[in-house]
């Protein structure tokens, strides 16, 4: 019976990869010298850092592009485009040099005028970028986003010269150079924009100032960077990285082992046979996973609702289930980072479930309208789709159904017509506590359940600005306990973890805990 299963698992396999190459160009059969092969798990949604939220176009856009700063091995920032900068005594003011020596690819030089356009196009509500509110510290940041300052020179972010950026902020916060890493902040090209207009991020179209440039992208296929010969940190050793778009892991993990890809995501069905591989590597992740509740819609506009269907769930399962070292998780700020309590957040307690249930006139689910949850295709997210909506049945005795849609449509449905429970994920944009707490903020983009809290809010605010450690945790448990114990928009999953397959002729590919692929860094080692 093994033998036949393992039969029956290579052909799939081989069927799998057959299917690959008949609808594309066959991937060479061996590893060029100096290149770089991996996957990602969809068409990237968009290439315009102003758009993009995913981690897919993220993936793709670290490597075009850099900012004023970037992570050192630590996770701490570090200069890339601006030399230096300075903070006032009072913190309200940050002054960033900018190197000289940065271009882009068409050879003009990257300016302080090139971040202040791209800042303020951000904050443009007519650009409506989700990202925005990453920017509110600065003065009338919040207020111009929001359409009650019409005139982008009031915003607190200045070009003073060509090489000198001034930041004004409405209150000090001790984590925004962390801020200045994430790919929102990049600088942008205005007169390439208005050029091209919505073709901008096309390879015949695009400027970028980081170690690749973008050589071609072919749509549900693949994308190609080319090295960037104008990079001022010096050409990267690599000659070009290709981004195959493989949607399938078992079909990612099948062009590993043929040998053609360099870096793969193990599926959980795959982690208990790859732990003693030599190339296997487990990392931790910043990284929550979650339901969401939109809660505008009935029957979750009743906290009872919410709070039950939460404590319903017995989290330890989903490690069971996915074999990866994922950390079940009650509350939001994830382990390994500043801020983490694992007190926090309602616990699996199935009779008090069912008695907020009957309390909110649903015994057993009774007189429930239909609830379906939506999550975006994958199939890990099914494999926990499929053991909540069990659990939901063996708990609550609700019947929930399942709706997965591909990534483009899912997000686009989030966006206009929320379902009533979601699944989401938020890994680290840098690797402090307010950003994840800031993600459920009232101004927040990316917070797709309808829920605002003033009180989570000033705490929130309150807590960027505090330099006290400790009187700087209280805020956040508190706020930790509004979101995930009294008002509950969403229910903490897990944390995740990496499991990856990396080939070791691969040199300089760091592995760190928010999953940044910094691939100017690395080498082939030659055969």
């Amino acid at each position: 019976m093994r033998r036949m299963k393992k039969v029956v698992l290579l052909v799939s396999l081989l069927i799998a990869l057959g299917l690959f190459f008949g609808k594309k160009d066959q991937i060479r059969q061996t590893a060029t010298e100096s290149g770089f092969r991996m996957n990602i798990t969809s068409e990237p949604p968009t290439l315009d850092w102003s758009l993009a939220t995913d981690n897919v176009s993220i993936r793709v856009i670290e490597n075009l592009m850099e900012g004023l700063a970037e992570y050192d091995s630590e996770l701490r920032p570090k200069p890339a485009i601006a030399e230096r900068w300075e903070v006032s005594d009072d913190g309200l003011r940050y002054l960033f040099h900018l190197r000289t020596d940065v271009f882009w690819t068409d050879g003009k030089r990257v300016t302080a005028r090139d971040f202040e356009y791209s800042w303020k196009r951000l904050l443009d509500p007519k650009t409506a970028s989700e990202y925005a509110y990453f920017l509110y510290d600065i003065r009338n940041a919040a207020e111009y986003n929001g359409g009650e300052i019409k005139n982008p020179d009031q915003v607190g972010v200045k070009a003073l010269d060509e090489k000198t950026l001034q930041v004004d902020l409405k209150k000090p916060a001790v984590y925004f150079p962390s801020i200045t890493t994430f790919t929102a902040t990049f600088p942008l090209r205005r007169d390439a924009i208005e050029q091209h207009g919505d073709r901008w991020t096309e390879p015949a179209h695009l400027v970028t100032c980081g170690p690749f440039r973008l050589k071609e992208w072919r749509h549900e296929y693949r994308l190609i960077l080319e090295a960037n010969d104008r990079y001022y940190g010096g050409r990267p050793a690599l000659d070009k990285i290709t981004f195959y778009v493989v949607e399938e892991e078992t079909t990612a993990l099948t062009l590993y082992e043929t040998d053609h890809l360099d870096r793969v995501a193990l599926p959980p069905v795959a982690i208990p046979q790859y732990q003693n591989h030599p190339d296997y590597i487990h990392a931790p992740f910043l990284r929550g996973y979650y339901y969401g509740f939109n809660i505008e819609k009935p029957p979750f506009n009743d906290v009872r609702i919410r709070q039950a269907f939460s404590m319903a769930i017995d989290r330890s399962e989903i490690p069971r289930i996915l074999k990866g070292g994922e950390i079940p998780a009650t509350s939001w700020i994830p382990e390994g980072m500043f801020g983490h309590n694992p007190k926090i957040g309602l616990g699996f307690d199935p009779e008090k479930a069912r008695a907020l249930l009957a309390e909110a006139g649903h015994p057993a689910g009774k007189n429930l309208p239909p609830i379906t949850l939506a999550f975006n295709t994958d199939p890990t997210n099914r494999l926990i789709g499929e053991n909540i909506q069990a659990q939901w049945k063996r708990n609550l005795g609700v019947e929930v159904g399942l709706d997965n849609m591909e990534w483009k449509v899912y997000l686009k449905r989030l966006r206009e017509e929320t379902p009533s429970i979601f699944r989401l994920g938020w890994g680290a944009d840098y690797p402090d506590p307010d950003n994840f707490m800031n993600l459920f903020t009232g101004a927040s983009g990316n917070n797709h359940s309808h829920w605002k809290n003033a009180d989570y809010d000033r705490l929130i605010s309150v807590a960027a600005s505090e330099p006290n450690e400790i009187k700087r945790v209280a805020l956040y448990d508190e706020a930790q306990r509004i979101l995930t114990e009294r008002e509950v928009p969403i229910m903490p999953l897990f944390f995740a973890a990496q499991n990856l397959l990396i080939k070791p002729s691969i040199q300089g590919l760091e592995v760190n805990a928010m999953d940044l692929l910094y691939l100017k860094k690395v080498k082939r080692k030659p055969r």
